[in-house]
């Protein structure tokens, strides 16, 4: 526990249960690592950590059903509790981004993959080495599997995703996991027959949806001209006609959508989501610049400050509530990943948000080449030049020696928020996670000074926010918004 030594609050430990806790609208938030929370008043508060609450308080059984104090706590259902919050770890890496090619017929000014011209027929990646991945990623201990398709622009090379998809179905015969395949697309290279295709072997699709059309282009710029918006929109309202004809359940069954804010995205916020409303879509991540790729070379004209970001997210998120509250479906990925964490007793497993980070234990990402690194984003630093987080190749490394390898064990370390200085003692624990590759860009380092990092006023901030509009919620209406951001339905295949 934290104890408040500035406000010499007696304090009796023994009686306590471990917890942090914070100042959020007047009251302290208390948290344990389950991710079990509850508010106390101040007087409240200072009567548990003095021993002094009222056997008789109608606070007591709450306090000891959430673990913050002993006397009647069950450990055993305590700690079977934290194992199922933290059952991702020791299952290995679910996610497989492959690179199909760096090949790319669009010129976005936030590029993060390093793209090639068309012409670059040297970045693209040959049947061996697709074989070789998927004979490698099927080696995972994780009974899911997911191979996502990502590039440059993937569909350049659509036979290579053929036959991964094909060939790792084809193994799972004999491997009996739960098996997905993920197309990352710009649609612009689409047409029916590769789209039937998809459809027919059940491949998920996402597309990247910036904004209204000028913001969409300005963005992500075409090569050799036309607008990339129009041609995003006419292929996503094709498979979302398709799906329906189909017979699939919409709401499970859509082309699913990315954006990346840029300064220009900032004047656009509110046509932005009415835009994914308009849609259909039921989910808007509105996600910041990374500082990889061509981002790093135009930053001066795309880029902003944490700070800016983070007014501009909070006026999106408080747009999306009182849309729902309208009645409208519509909810913000980053948001919801939180809530999960704070409402749910599991974690979702996204892998960049979580202790520690998945970077070689959640995912791993393989080059056109046949590189090896623990998330694309290690990756993309390579790209720009700086090898520091290759871990292996295709033709040369074993399984055991990706997952241990020295920089994956680095990763994890570097991201184990209850070991780091500034995290250990902060209440957002048990529903943040930290960016090693992130520190690295910015400080020089996998560690980082976590106060000042973006990352980390980022989540700070949002996890605050949520929390706010929690203890605001006299009704109950913003807690049962949010605990309709948790539900997952399964996607089976029909």
């Amino acid at each position: 526990m934290r104890v408040a030594t500035a406000q010499r609050l007696p304090v009796k430990p023994d009686e306590l249960g471990f917890f942090r806790y914070t100042d959020i609208a007047g009251r302290k938030l208390l948290v344990n690592d389950v991710g079990e929370w509850m508010f106390l008043d101040e007087p409240d508060f200072k009567s548990l950590v003095a021993g002094t609450l009222p056997h008789d308080s109608p606070l007591r059984s709450g306090l000891v059903e959430r673990g913050f104090l002993r006397d009647g706590l069950d450990l055993n259902a305590l700690a079977e509790r934290l194992g199922r919050k933290r059952g991702f770890i020791g299952l290995g890496p679910h996610l497989h981004v492959v690179i199909t090619t760096l090949r790319c017929n669009q010129s976005c000014k936030y590029c993060h993959a390093s793209r090639t011209d068309m012409d670059r027929v040297d970045t693209d990646m040959t049947l061996d080495t697709a074989k070789r991945i998927v004979d490698l990623a099927m080696q995972s201990n994780n009974p899911y599997l997911c191979f996502e398709y990502q590039g440059g622009e993937p569909t350049v090379r659509a036979d290579i995703i053929k036959f991964i998809v094909e060939y790792s179905r084809e193994k799972n015969r004999y491997e009996n996991k739960l098996l997905d395949h993920s197309l990352v697309t710009n649609m612009t290279l689409m047409n029916e027959e590769l789209g039937e295709w998809l459809l027919a072997n059940n491949v998920l699709l996402c597309t990247s949806l910036d904004g209204p059309e000028e913001l969409h282009n300005f963005n992500r710029g075409w090569v050799g001209g036309g607008s990339a918006y129009a041609h995003v929109r006419k292929w996503m309202e094709w498979f979302n006609r398709r799906y329906v004809e189909l017979g699939r359940d919409p709401e499970l069954w859509h082309v699913d959508a990315l954006m990346t804010t840029t300064r220009k995205t900032f004047d656009h916020w509110k046509e932005l989501i009415d835009l994914y409303v308009s849609l259909g879509l039921r989910n808007i991540h509105i996600r910041p610049l990374n500082p990889f790729g061509f981002a790093n070379k135009t930053w001066r004209a795309i880029g902003y400050s944490m700070d800016e970001f983070m007014d501009f997210y909070m006026r999106c998120l408080d747009y999306i509530l009182e849309l729902n509250q309208q009645g409208v479906q519509i909810m913000e990925g980053t948001a919801a990943t939180f809530l999960k964490k704070m409402l749910t007793p599991v974690d979702p497993n996204f892998v960049d948000i979580r202790s520690p980070v998945g970077a070689g234990t959640g995912q791993m990402a393989y080059n056109f080449d046949g590189r090896i690194f623990p998330n694309d984003e290690g990756r993309m630093v390579a790209a720009a030049g700086d090898p520091f987080f290759a871990i292996g190749d295709v033709r040369t490394s074993t399984w055991p020696e990706l997952v241990n390898h020295p920089t994956v064990k680095a990763m994890a370390t570097a991201s184990f928020l209850d070991a780091l200085p500034g995290c250990e003692t902060c209440f957002n624990v048990p529903f943040c996670g930290v960016r090693p590759e992130h520190n690295y860009m910015l400080g020089g380092d996998l560690f980082g000074q976590r106060p000042n990092m973006p990352k980390c006023k980022q989540h700070m901030t949002i996890s605050r926010h949520l929390f706010e509009k929690l203890a605001h919620d006299t009704d109950g209406r913003v807690e049962s918004i949010f605990r309709r951001w948790t539900i997952q339905r399964p996607r089976l295949e029909t």
